[in-house]
């Protein structure tokens, strides 16, 4: 069985997708922008990959913790830069601090020439629940 999961107090979806699907153990987050909960799309972003980061991590935990889990489930993530070059070393740094270091997910980063509402980052990730 397949379940389509919105969480109430994540960031206002900027297109039609749900939070998370899951299936068979396995949890899809889309891809969350380092937009705040609560707020607008329209809403401006925080200044700079770092603050843009961390945003981005708490919204990935929102929605993680909406389904009873947290980022130490998460098997893999996939990371979007608009500014490769520029921020791929703040970037890293940031992204590390929220997973122990002996824990870290598989990780593809790719550079792109834009993101909705003009973020600088976005991370999807899948998680699977504890057997």
């Amino acid at each position: 069985m397949t379940e389509f999961h919105n969480i109430s107090n994540a960031p206002t979806h900027v297109a039609p997708f749900s939070h998370a699907v899951e299936s068979d153990g396995w949890v899809i987050l889309t891809g969350q922008m380092p937009t705040k909960p609560g707020g607008a799309t329209t809403d401006p972003l925080d200044e700079g990959i770092e603050a843009q980061t961390r945003q981005v991590m708490a919204n990935l935990e929102t929605v993680l913790k909406g389904i009873g889990l947290g980022l130490g489930d998460v098997v893999q993530c996939r990371c979007f830069l608009t500014e490769f070059e520029r921020d791929y070393a703040v970037f890293n740094d940031t992204y590390k601090s929220f997973f122990p270091a002996d824990r870290l997910p598989a990780r593809t980063t790719v550079g792109v020439t834009a993101l909705a509402v003009g973020a600088l980052v976005e991370i999807d990730c899948i998680a699977r629940r504890p057997a």
